[in-house]
């Protein structure tokens, strides 16, 4: 229901005005000073507000009601506010106008004239946040591709009959698998799936953002909150509204930023910073790591209670080794894509080709496969794929060639090599080569694994 605030003194106007605005099917709440307008405001979300300009303190400037104008505009700038006085001037009009007020009312109104107003007002303030909304959204979604999810092998089967069941649902799932397994295209999926499809899913790579911007990419903020926010921000959250929100690498996230985000999945209740307005959100969230969360819990990494807010389904991954079965699709599903994109025709892989990418142990898994596959269409000179395109490292090539390969190959070798040794465990790979885990992560997105 259209929630409307009504501000004025008088207790006689805030009932005629209730009494006028109920008949027409909208809420109404009431607030007496400028300090009790703000006290709604920051606690609740209203379609509009009808304010008197004049209050106790002084009744004919209209001062109050302006300072309130202002301090309203910087918590919302979509928030339309009708102001009235029965000191009406054009002078104090053209000012409230100026500090953002949308239109103006003289007492005593005019019924029909002040519900036309409400009715416009709302339905402009309604399109005007959507707008931003889909602005925002659009800024996040734009050239994202919907991709496309390829399983056949007995491997994934699992995975296909868990799909099925529970993306219809709105119901959070966890979704786990080594770096590279196609998590992300497991998620859009279930979000495909879902009754939910037709709103927004939004990404974020929860585990890469600082301590500094966390809550303000996830939840927003409100102009001023700190000494970059130049304007109102909608977090991620808020764009996810009725859709589905992907926290990608969650095991990453640090302790304290972890409390923040229980509390808003806890309660579907959150507050941009800046700001103390509570702000309700329908979201679904699917998330996931390629960390052993068992061992995040035991180390002490990873709160228990926030992974059963994010663990309702779990669905794991596969690497690519143990579904062979699906190489070869992948691989030309991949020669069709960068074939297209790149303009270049070419049908298939020789012979050769095919057997080496069989025969790699693919520790970087499908998106491994799919940067080999781009390289290889780039290279290409006829109209198959051979081996040298491919430009594969096999075990017997890889040392005897160690001496005459750049500084960025051998640690691109050295990084594949630790992610196969651990059959794709990140934490043991960064340990073993000495590197801390976000360290490793910064490799493994510079060499494109």
């Amino acid at each position: 229901m259209t929630r409307i605030l009504i501000a004025d003194d008088q207790s006689d106007v805030l009932e005629a005005l209730r009494l006028l605005l109920k008949g027409e099917g909208y809420q109404t709440e009431s607030a007496e000073s400028p300090s009790r307008i703000m006290a709604a405001i920051g606690s609740k979300d209203f379609d509009l507000v009808l304010m008197d300009l004049n209050f106790a303190r002084d009744t004919t400037s209209g001062q109050e009601g302006l300072d309130a104008l202002t301090r309203m505009q910087a918590i919302d700038s979509t928030l339309p506010v009708v102001v009235m006085t029965a000191w009406g001037s054009v002078g104090l009009a053209v000012e409230a106008m100026r500090r953002g007020a949308r239109d103006f009312i003289e007492k005593p109104w005019d019924n029909a004239r002040l519900l036309a107003i409400v009715r416009t007002q709302i339905d402009l303030s309604h399109a005007l946040r959507e707008g931003r909304r889909l602005e925002a959204e659009n800024r996040l979604l734009r050239a994202e591709g919907r991709p496309t999810l390829i399983a056949e092998s007995p491997a994934m089967r699992p995975v296909l009959e868990m799909l099925a069941r529970v993306g219809p649902s709105s119901a959070n799932v966890l979704i786990m698998g080594e770096h590279g397994t196609g998590k992300e295209v497991v998620a859009r999926s279930l979000h495909a799936l879902s009754e939910r499809a037709s709103r927004p899913m939004v990404t974020v790579n929860a585990g890469g953002l600082s301590e500094g911007v966390f809550e303000s990419e996830l939840f927003g903020h409100v102009k001023g909150a700190f000494t970059d926010a130049k304007t109102d921000r909608v977090g991620r959250f808020e764009l996810a509204d009725g859709g589905t929100l992907f926290l990608d690498e969650i095991a990453n996230v640090p302790l304290n930023l972890q409390a923040k985000l229980l509390r808003v999945l806890e309660t579907g209740e959150l507050e941009r910073v800046g700001s103390s307005r509570t702000r309700r959100v329908d979201v679904r969230i699917l998330s996931a790591t390629n960390a052993d969360i068992t061992d995040e819990l035991r180390a002490g990494r990873f709160r228990e209670d926030l992974l059963f807010r994010l663990n309702t389904i779990e669905i794991r991954l596969p690497p690519l080794r143990e579904r062979r079965e699906d190489l070869s699709l992948l691989a030309n599903y991949f020669l069709r894509e960068f074939s297209q994109r790149y303009r270049k025709r070419l049908a298939k892989f020789e012979s050769g080709a095919m057997q080496m990418l069989l025969d790699y142990p693919w520790p970087g898994n499908v998106r491994e496969l799919e940067h080999a596959v781009e390289r290889a269409v780039l290279m290409a000179q006829n109209d198959a794929v051979c081996s040298s395109d491919l430009g594969l490292r096999t075990a017997r090539d890889g040392a005897a060639r160690v001496e005459e390969m750049s500084l960025e190959d051998v640690e691109s070798l050295l990084v594949k090599k630790a992610l196969a040794r651990y059959e794709g465990n990140v934490s043991a790979a960064a340990e073993a080569l000495g590197l801390s885990r976000s360290a490793l992560y910064r490799r493994l997105k510079k060499h494109g694994l």
